[in-house]
């Protein structure tokens, strides 16, 4: 009897110390989660380090983060993170560009930029017309990452791309955001893609598009090393956050027997899975909805039109049944010859100037450069690309007052 005793103590001591040992690695893992910041962003985030431009008033007349100077008073503000590095500040301006041209909702920019970037990209947005700028406010803030491994984290598939996973615990301010990549321009208001919130169920906290519409020539069902969500994988270049919620959900994993905050859960995969991944974070964010699918809402893929919908022929039906609303210019296209009717959008977008008239110096040239792509896949139902554009800029036309103001 007095062996057993001592058995079942010595079991209970290792247990003890199994579940000590486990708690302190979580520990470890959420302090090491945690971006770094300096001493002049944790006492002040308006700081040079983190400036704040256009911040709304905190009078009656914008409490609670309410538009008042744009759309309909009472509307929720809209939260919108880029993040730019290397050569990538044109295009993070094209984009914010593209946001206000055809929105009516106020909308605050959380743009995370290099050093030497941040001045391009503010001197660009301070130059709008007065008539645009009362449409947004922006924050620039440095590109920060976790203290451990930061030069993996910094490094992993394109430069700071991976900053994205970290936003839940740098803008703990902000409830829910749409984080965009720098070359994705917007063919329909973003309010439309913002409304897609109001689809989540009580469990998901994450929206994104497949990868892929066709499995058999999919990327991550004939390549992919590591599990991926669905039958296609999800790609993150346009995704909606609801940062409260995942702050505090409780993922499961492959890894623990018991879930992981969000927080907890990045170094760990970034261990396991850092010799299998090819797209750096998003094969990280394909792997956790892998194990946690009812976290995460489907949207089409004309929310995220890339050139993997056109180059092998049409593949995105709702693009063909409405059009297309949001073009991804991955793989570069913004910048080569390979698929023109994307860089015809995009350099559409970077040469408009505000105070021209949308219609005849935007929508209307943009068609005719469309039609010189007719040799190409894509060029050949380019025609998606501005079949709702028409409409959207008329009425943005009629509702938008230009005043006086600087050209972009």
């Amino acid at each position: 009897m007095r062996r057993y005793v001592q058995a079942l103590a010595v079991c209970a001591v290792f247990a003890l110390l199994s579940v000590l040992y486990v708690l302190s690695e979580l520990r470890a893992n959420r302090a090491a989660a945690a971006p770094r910041l300096s001493p002049s962003q944790a006492n002040g985030r308006q700081t040079k380090q983190s400036q704040s431009h256009g911040e709304p008033r905190r009078d009656g007349r914008n409490a609670a983060q309410k538009s008042v100077s744009a759309g309909k008073r009472g509307e929720e503000m809209m939260h919108l993170a880029v993040v730019a590095c290397g050569t990538r500040q044109e295009e993070a301006v094209s984009l914010l560009k593209s946001a206000v041209i055809l929105s009516q909702r106020a909308m605050r920019f959380h743009i995370f930029a290099e050093d030497q970037l941040q001045s391009h990209i503010k001197t660009a947005l301070d130059s709008w017309p007065d008539f645009i700028r009362q449409k947004f406010s922006y924050a620039v803030h440095p590109v920060s990452f976790p203290s451990q491994h930061q030069r993996e984290w910094s490094k992993l598939f394109k430069p700071c791309a991976s900053q994205r996973l970290f936003l839940p615990m740098i803008l703990t301010e902000v409830d829910s955001l749409l984080y965009v990549d720098t070359d994705v321009l917007f063919l329909r208001p973003v309010e439309l893609l913002w409304e897609l919130f109001t689809q989540f169920n009580s469990s998901q906290l994450a929206a994104m598009t497949p990868e892929h519409e066709e499995p058999r020539i999919a990327w991550y069902s004939r390549f992919a090393r590591h599990p991926y969500y669905g039958t296609t994988g999800i790609n993150s270049g346009v995704m909606l956050m609801n940062l409260t919620r995942m702050r505090r959900a409780l993922f499961k994993n492959d890894m623990t027997a018991i879930g992981l905050h969000w927080e907890e859960l990045l170094v760990p995969l970034l261990h396991k899975y850092k010799l299998n991944i090819t797209w750096g974070d998003q094969d990280l964010i394909n792997i956790i909805f892998h194990h946690n699918p009812e976290k995460l809402l489907v949207f089409p893929c004309h929310w995220n039109y890339r050139p993997d919908h056109c180059i092998y022929g049409s593949n995105c039906s709702p693009a063909e049944q409405e059009g297309v609303f949001v073009l991804h210019g991955n793989r570069g296209v913004f910048h080569s010859e390979k698929q023109p009717a994307f860089r015809a959008v995009y350099e559409a977008v970077r040469q408009y100037s505000f105070l021209e008239d949308l219609v005849n110096s935007f929508w209307l040239p943009l068609e005719e450069k469309l039609n010189e792509t007719t040799h190409t896949y894509c060029g050949k139902i380019s025609h998606l690309f501005t079949k709702t554009l028409s409409q959207t800029s008329r009425s943005t036309q009629r509702t938008t007052s230009p005043g006086h103001g600087n050209q972009a």
